[in-house]
């Protein structure tokens, strides 16, 4: 797992994340599986900053699978130079899953952790890319061999929405 930080990354990492998205998600229906089934749809989500800038929020909402509300919560450590990214959804209340942990490179960030999938220990994987053009995109992957294999399991793609909406 990626544990050490780019020279580069700092708590502005994701300036360019705060405002209103649209985003287009792309989603495995089965994870580990070996499924190459894939539905699409649609969401917004809207970013803030918290603690003077140490960290951010975001809520996302959708009308997939009989629609669900989610938030992100990402917090960086000045010293060790590492974001550690928390999820939470309306599917599973009362769960804050455990946190990636990353940093970014250029226009790329990459953030690993350990959890469980179906009662099985898994490392997870965000990707931020693009982050520095208008449409930046977010993929999620899985690997139950410890990092020697991934699956990607969800990609969002987002651009900005337009005021009030």
């Amino acid at each position: 797992m990626r544990e050490t930080a780019q020279a580069e990354s700092t708590a502005r990492d994701f300036d360019f994340w705060m405002g209103r998205w649209r985003v287009r998600n792309t989603f495995l229906r089965e994870r580990l599986a070996g499924s190459d089934a894939w539905d699409e749809f649609e969401a917004t989500s809207v970013a803030r900053p918290l603690l003077d800038g140490l960290g951010n929020e975001d809520e996302f909402r959708t009308d997939y699978g009989g629609g669900f509300v989610a938030m992100s919560f990402r917090f960086f450590d000045p010293e060790t130079r590492l974001w550690a990214i928390y999820w939470a959804d309306s599917r599973r209340p009362g769960r804050l899953d455990p946190p990636v942990l990353g940093s970014f490179s250029g226009d790329t960030g990459v953030f690993e952790g350990t959890d469980t999938f179906d009662g099985r220990p898994i490392v997870v994987r965000f990707v931020w890319s693009r982050v520095t053009t208008p449409t930046p995109r977010w993929e999620q992957a899985f690997s139950a061999d410890g990092g020697e294999t991934w699956e990607t399991n969800w990609v969002m793609e987002f651009t900005r929405a337009e005021d009030g909406r």
